[in-house]
């Protein structure tokens, strides 16, 4: 059965090298579209430019060929063990939001440091956001290698500093890398410049990554992306179509949505020119039809009966990284959007505040700063289904939106059922 990609973000501090990275990355494992190395560089000597592999990126941002495809944001290749997805983020604090939304849909991280800048204020928020967004998966790679002469010295220095910052939010990384995206060391290649270094490489450590090992094992988890029906001259049927973030479903087993409570028998599995279908594991898209009729709506989560169910409450503690122009503030009405729903939702009561770049607690107040992290309680105009972000990561996430901009990402840590607790 096709497998489903591997989900990688890369992030990092402006002009650190993470696209110089992902260049050298798609270059050396020979995943770029035939001749377009030789095209970049031919253009880069046209205009007397010196050639960077992060201009390979650029250069493929608006095309689709030759079974790589990227858009702005993502990369498509595949090597002969897996498929992968590298989901490039942009490094400057103003987009830390688009950070945000390219980091919820992936598993591992790769965090880029740059060996002669070394850690930044930066570099500590895109650590904390990961954190939160519950990817455990993280290799450190100190870019730049060069620039510092291989210094041994210089990269333990990091290694020690961030290793530390990481443990005081919650992190053990699964290792470090110094790397030279310009040299190629340490991406694929294992060159002599970095003689000392007896680890992984890049592509090493990402082949041997194993999916979250009881991602499969979890309780189901689909959130209803949609319902789509069909009048025939012999028949009627629905298909309620999602994405399973995680467990697997089968044949002729119950299905309960949340937070309906609506119920039924799986009597297809439907896949995209797949046809037979038994069973579906996380990370799959599938559609499902039932031995009765079902009126589900778009934003439900739909899981196993026999299985530990979501939670469904319309308030919630919570974590969330503030991102917003103005402050998060008591009494204002935003959008809150966890997997397929939207809701309005209004902060209730703040409970602690963490100024991120200093991992210091500051006094609770009646606002959230931007770049402050608050420990929260949201109140919804309605019940909704979720998990806690120790249970399921994937629907536990959320982003809340401020008119038209996505101004938090966070996750729920506990249901409030009464107010009394």
């Amino acid at each position: 059965m096709d497998k489903p990609a591997r989900s990688i973000v890369v992030v990092g501090d402006i002009n650190h090298g993470k696209s110089s990275i992902i260049g050298r990355l798609l270059a050396d494992t020979h995943s770029l579209p035939k001749g377009k190395l030789e095209q970049v560089e031919q253009a880069c000597q046209k205009h007397s430019k010196p050639f960077e592999h992060a201009f390979l990126i650029d250069s493929l941002k608006d095309e689709q060929s030759q079974g790589l495809t990227i858009d702005t944001a993502r990369i498509f290749f595949k090597t002969a063990k897996r498929r992968y997805i590298i989901i490039d983020t942009p490094g400057h604090i103003e987009l830390l939001k688009n950070m945000i939304t390219g980091a919820s849909r992936a598993d591992t991280a790769l965090l880029v440091i740059d060996a002669k800048v070394g850690i930044q204020e930066n570099t500590k928020r895109h650590g904390f956001l990961l954190s939160m967004l519950g990817i455990k998966q993280l290799t450190v790679l100190v870019n730049k290698m060069d620039l510092v002469s291989y210094g041994k010295d210089i990269f333990e220095g990091i290694l020690k500093d961030y290793t530390a910052f990481l443990s005081g939010i919650g992190i053990k990384p699964l290792g470090f890398i110094p790397v030279s995206a310009k040299a190629g060391d340490m991406i694929v290649d294992r060159l002599v410049n970095l003689h000392w270094y007896n680890g992984h490489t890049v592509i090493e450590t990402l082949e041997g990554l194993e999916k979250d090992a009881d991602i499969e094992d979890k309780s189901f988890r689909m959130p209803v992306q949609d319902v789509y029906r069909f009048n025939g001259f012999q028949h009627n049927r629905s298909i309620i179509a999602g994405r399973i973030e995680s467990g697997s479903i089968g044949l002729d087993e119950g299905i309960v949505f949340y937070p309906s409570g609506k119920r039924g028998i799986v009597k297809s599995i439907e896949r995209f020119n797949l046809s037979n279908q038994v069973r579906a594991g996380a990370g799959l898209s599938i559609g499902l039809t039932f031995s009765e009729e079902l009126n589900v709506q778009r934003g439900e989560i739909a899981a196993r009966e026999g299985q530990a169910p979501p939670g469904v409450a319309s308030r919630m503690r919570a974590s969330l990284f503030w991102l917003g122009k103005e402050e998060m503030a008591k009494g204002k009405e935003y959008t809150f959007k966890l997997g397929t729903n939207r809701m309005p939702v209004e902060l209730e009561a703040i409970k602690r505040i963490i100024d991120v770049s200093g991992s210091s607690l500051l006094q609770p107040q009646d606002i959230i700063k931007p770049y402050n992290v608050a420990d929260c309680i949201l109140k919804l105009t309605d019940p909704i289904a979720f998990d806690r972000a120790d249970k399921i990561t994937a629907t536990s996430r959320f982003v809340i939106v401020d008119g038209w901009e996505i101004s938090a990402g966070g996750i729920v840590l506990e249901a409030l059922y009464d107010q009394g607790r």
